[in-house]
């Protein structure tokens, strides 16, 4: 049956039929000429560009989509939707500075953490320039010498072929960094204290990565995205 009512939001067409209700008993309708569904006075609202830019900056921070939902007086399936459609986007290579081919020095670790549940580990890999404090080099994936080449390949060409590199003495980084510019040091010597330091403030800018949260991801795409997401607002204020 058509009802006079309202006219299409999307076409502006008076033949307008009831559709049956929501999911919160509210009466829906549907356009017969375009098919658009939609209810009268609908208390969901499309979020602004301002609300999009500070959702952006509020995902760098120590807080979860739930709390996000919550300052922004939004549904957490739009804070989803959005970071959804975010991680699609994201880059997945480093920007860092251009380097002269001379001598640098990088520092290497892995840093552990899980998507969805604890038994799916996903283990954030991560190179440091040691001048600059630049991150040039991530992979997120297991724990075998697979990631370390991976590690490796993702850092730019110029740390390939001038860089020591310091690590712990995982196994993974022997049989894939160069065996003349790795140096495998302890803890105490304090030669991978920088990218030591910086896992420390990647797990308490990065919600996904605190230990003992309920914040942790679900999609491993958008924990992905997530670490990335920092790392490159991370190296952008460096060069500030």
């Amino acid at each position: 049956m058509t009802v006079k009512i309202n006219s299409c939001p999307n076409c502006g067409s008076e033949k307008v039929s009831r559709n049956g209700r929501t999911r919160h008993g509210k009466q829906n309708y549907k356009c017969r000429e375009c098919g658009r569904q939609f209810v009268l006075n609908p208390v969901w609202k499309a979020i602004t560009s301002e609300q999009q830019e500070l959702m952006s900056r509020m995902l760098l921070e120590r807080i979860s989509q739930a709390g996000i939902a919550r300052v922004l007086q939004v549904s957490e399936d739009t804070v989803q939707r959005y970071v959804n459609a975010q991680a699609v986007v994201e880059k997945r290579q480093v920007e860092v500075s251009p380097k002269p081919k001379k001598r640098l020095s990088v520092q290497m670790d892995e840093l552990w953490s899980f998507v969805d549940n604890k038994g799916n580990q996903q283990w954030v890999w991560l190179a440091l320039d040691a001048q600059t404090r630049e991150i040039v080099g991530v992979q997120i994936g297991d724990r075998s010498a697979v990631s370390a080449r991976s590690l490796w390949n993702s850092m730019p060409p110029v740390y390939r072929q001038c860089a020591v590199i310091y690590t712990d003495h995982w196994s993974a980084y022997d049989s894939v960094l160069p065996s003349k510019r790795h140096r495998a040091v302890d803890k105490d010597s304090g030669c991978t204290s920088y990218i030591e330091r910086f896992n420390c403030t990647l797990r308490q800018r990065v919600s996904r990565l605190v230990r003992k949260s309920l914040s942790f991801s679900k999609k491993l795409e958008n924990h992905i995205a997530a670490i990335w997401r920092f790392v490159h607002h991370y190296n952008a204020n460096l060069q500030l």
